[in-house]
């Protein structure tokens, strides 16, 4: 419901649970459920049936064909909404991939100029192509050119990554459950106005604003796209150079509705996807328990009981701003020390100290001279100090 409710202009006007031991391979439903739901559709006068689950090709054109409406699956009615969200020229690039990528796999024969059409002149050519080879041809055409266009976007994200690298500031990443309230937390953190709404997928491009820390430290905050369950994998698969801004944190957030009842089911969501991303285990983590203003009081004071126990999880309201001093705390505790951009010269017979700095991965460049190395490193006072007493 909530999916249907977060595309404009739809009115949901029913919605039934329909027990399937076992789906139609041509129908998905059973002739007798097909039947009492086309009577349905006909008293509500329905235009636009959603499945909230996959619908094969095939099943889509005959459950269209019978009941003579439109219909989308989970994945339709999601690229649905993302199309109508993109904003930015990466959005509607990454969007138009993975509608294209579905629409391939709907390539069945369900309309008459989809019939063979002959080749050659007269009877003595071949068959020629079919209307779907020509369809399909020109579907993978549009992918490669999008591809290409894409992997531009790609290019110029990995040169902006490449050069937040020379700046000392760290990334923090919020990441989560659509409508978890990562919008609002990321405004009230950087003063933004990134658009934040009671719906899903209100936030499709990716967006940075730099922050100062309560010790006066700056970090990069970045604000990313909402995850949800079964999130189809066109989805993930176009949505990889947005979503790989992650890889590139030094710190997550985990932005969790804790008011949700099914918060539990969407943080493992959240964690498979993180996981199937190639996010390593080593970044420091924190949950953040967002809308703690929608909590009962009762229930609102356990939580405070296990965020007060545990050091990885942070009670805030991002509507009111409780919590947000504590969370400001945690963040600067679990980057640890502040680091610092320095240069150093060593000589070719210095290569033990020249393979520790490498090591400790405080690298950013490194060109020779005729004396031996010059090396621009990023590092914390600790490093320095270990440094010097090599």
């Amino acid at each position: 419901m909530s999916l249907a409710a977060a595309l404009p202009g739809l009115e949901v006007v029913g919605a039934e649970v329909v027990r399937l031991p076992k789906p139609h391979a041509g129908h998905l439903f059973g002739t007798g459920k097909m039947a009492e739901i086309k009577g349905l559709l006909g008293d509500l006068e329905v235009d636009l049936v959603l499945v909230d689950g996959p619908v094969s090709p095939v099943q889509q054109r005959n459950l269209e064909k019978e009941w003579g409406v439109k219909l989308l699956d989970r994945t339709g009615l999601i690229l649905e909404i993302f199309a109508d969200r993109a904003r930015t020229r990466e959005g509607v690039l990454q969007v138009e991939l993975a509608a294209l990528s579905y629409q391939r796999t709907r390539l069945v024969r369900a309309w008459t100029h989809l019939e063979r059409q002959r080749g050659g002149f007269g009877f003595v050519g071949g068959p020629g192509e079919t209307q779907i080879e020509s369809d399909r041809r020109a579907i993978d055409e549009q992918v490669i050119k999008i591809r290409r266009q894409l992997a531009k976007v790609v290019k110029t994200r990995e040169l902006h990554r490449a050069a937040r690298r020379k700046v000392p500031f760290p990334i923090v990443a919020l990441v989560g459950y659509t409508n978890a309230g990562k919008s609002t937390l990321f405004n009230r953190m950087t003063g933004a106005e990134v658009l934040a709404k009671d719906m899903l997928f209100a936030t499709l491009d990716p967006t940075m604003r730099g922050i100062t820390l309560p010790s006066g430290r700056k970090v990069i905050l970045s604000d990313t796209v909402g995850f949800i369950s079964e999130l189809p994998h066109e989805l993930v698969a176009a949505f990889r150079a947005t979503l790989e801004e992650v890889l590139e944190a030094d710190l997550i957030l985990h932005v969790r509705d804790i008011s949700h009842p099914e918060t539990e089911e969407q943080a493992e969501d959240v964690g498979e996807i993180l996981e199937s991303l190639g996010v390593d285990e080593d970044v420091a983590l924190i949950e953040v328990w967002n809308k703690i203003d929608a909590l009962g009081p009762e229930t609102r004071a356990a939580l405070l009981a296990t965020d007060a126990r545990r050091e990885d999880v942070q009670a805030v309201s991002a509507i009111t701003g409780e919590g947000f001093a504590a969370l400001l705390t945690a963040i600067e505790a679990r980057l640890g020390e502040e680091r610092h951009d320095d240069e150093i010269t060593l000589g070719f017979a210095e290569g033990r100290k020249r393979a520790w700095l490498h090591e400790q991965n405080v690298v950013r460049a490194e060109r020779e001279s005729k004396t031996g190395w010059v090396i621009a490193v990023n590092w914390s006072s600790s490093q320095r100090h270990r440094f010097r007493a090599l």
